[in-house]
């Protein structure tokens, strides 16, 4: 059994037991229901999906309050992550029929030739806790369209986000196409490993991204591996400033800090870095720490105390060696007998020695540096083990696109930060790991060519 805390008080939200028992039988019967699966159109499995999503966005409600409960986010923030779901899941949707159709490559007219996209079979999806649904359907919704079967682990943190999405599939989809399994560490690695399951999605740490692929070495198999990250942003002086420090800001602090892609270190040209930095912290002030139920919280409290301990943790260091804090946190008002309620905070005067500059920190705090010139920025932005995102302020394309082909990273950004295009492909280099989901190359990855080479006479 294990318990899920509520960040909102650090109390038991809820018991599940673990489902170790029911991996064999799980696995048998997502096998069977795949090949009945796949065998359909893809027009008809787009049918069923399409329902599937609509099924589950009925119950936003409920599912808007669960959310809020189980990671801290806020309640008028929830809705937002459930728009992202249906983006998403839409676009994969509508290219479908398209991108999964033969490829004709008859070049003679006494042949046919054409390779079709088979399915994989089975997919193993490994799914985090900080934007639980988001992150699932990249995965989930392409492999099943694909024609794959899907077996869903969600984050102990969020059990009840894998049983919606099985309740809509449930009410859609045909038996046993989508399973959950509520999994410990060490029986979802047993998953991963098993030779009946042909593709792993994994979301989380560097260490159990390396996990997860240690335990695919006896079989050969493709991964999608998305792990660390350390999102840097440069604020070039011609960039609009008001504009790049709002989405900056929100950015950095949004979620409590805690996305993938959030903004974790920004680089702003030394021209315009006392003005920039001024607003920065004048902006910060807007926020609203505290109980995210609470309709006028705009930030809520970090996911675990344990969290909030190595967020701290990594500050005070930075401050140790020379770091300023910028944000008086004594002009918030929130629940401070709870520990993971953690102020947003600046921090000025850091450089590449510390490790609040260089390793994730996942929490609100963000680390501002002057730059000399782009090459400097530059620079920076590559020295991190890690590539998910990069973004540049600025009112010049060429010189963005300049700075992007330079920048070690999966997306690179101009005048944007902290979102996923469906029609990209979601990738990173570096530590971040590997793979691609989204966009029609995440259709390459979950099927496998087949070649047919037809002659018409002998």
């Amino acid at each position: 059994m294990f318990k899920t805390i509520t960040p909102i008080d650090n109390t038991v939200l809820l018991e599940r037991n673990y489902d170790s028992s029911r991996i064999d039988l799980t696995i048998n019967n997502s096998i069977k229901a795949q090949k009945d699966w796949s065998a359909l159109s893809i027009k008809e499995r787009v049918n069923s999906l399409q329902n599937f999503v609509k099924d589950f966005l009925s119950r936003d409600k409920i599912i808007n309050e669960e959310l809020s409960r189980q990671i801290g986010r806020p309640i008028s923030q929830a809705p937002g992550e459930l728009r992202g779901f249906k983006e998403r899941a839409d676009y994969m949707l509508s290219i479908a029929e398209k991108k999964l159709a033969d490829l004709d490559v008859t070049r003679d007219n006494n042949f046919k030739n054409f390779i079709k996209r088979r399915p994989l079979g089975l997919v193993f999806v490994i799914a985090p806790w900080n934007y639980p649904y988001l992150t699932a359907v990249n995965s989930i919704l392409p492999a099943l369209t694909a024609g794959n079967s899907v077996i869903l682990k969600h984050s102990a943190q969020t059990p009840l986000c894998a049983e919606q999405l099985y309740q809509s599939a449930q009410n859609t989809l045909p038996k046993d196409v989508f399973n959950y399994l509520h999994l410990n560490h060490d029986d979802g690695l047993k998953v991963v490993a098993d030779k009946r399951v042909n593709f792993v999605s994994f979301t989380g740490s560097v260490k159990g991204g390396y996990e997860v692929q240690k335990a695919t070495h006896t079989k050969f198999i493709n991964l999608a591996l998305e792990l660390g990250g350390k999102d840097p942003a440069y604020a070039r002086y011609d960039c609009d400033l008001e504009k790049t420090v709002e989405n900056l800001v929100d950015g950095s602090f949004f979620n409590s800090g805690q996305s993938c892609c959030g903004v974790e270190r920004i680089y702003v040209d030394e021209k315009i870095y006392d003005k920039f930095l001024e607003l920065f912290i004048s902006t910060t002030y807007n926020y609203k720490l505290g109980n995210p139920l609470e309709p006028e919280t705009n930030l809520g409290p970090v996911v675990k105390l344990s969290s909030a301990e190595f967020i701290l943790n990594q500050m005070s260091e930075a401050v140790q060696k020379g770091a300023k804090k910028v944000i008086d946190e004594n002009k918030f008002k929130f629940p401070n007998e709870h520990k993971n309620y953690l102020v947003p905070q600046v921090l000025t005067n850091v450089n590449h020695d510390m490790k609040f500059m260089t390793e994730e920190t996942f929490g609100p705090c963000v680390g501002i540096m002057k730059v000399k010139n782009e090459d400097e920025a530059i620079q920076l932005m590559n020295d991190s083990p890690y590539g998910l995102t990069a973004s540049i302020w600025t009112k010049d394309m060429n010189v963005a696109e300049k700075v992007g082909n330079q920048v070690q990273t999966g997306t690179f950004f101009m005048n944007r930060c902290d979102y996923l295009d469906p029609a990209l492909s979601w990738t990173g280099v570096k530590e971040t790991g590997k793979g691609c989901s989204l966009s029609e190359i995440a259709y390459e990855n979950l099927t496998a060519p087949k070649s047919f080479h037809f002659r018409k006479e002998q």
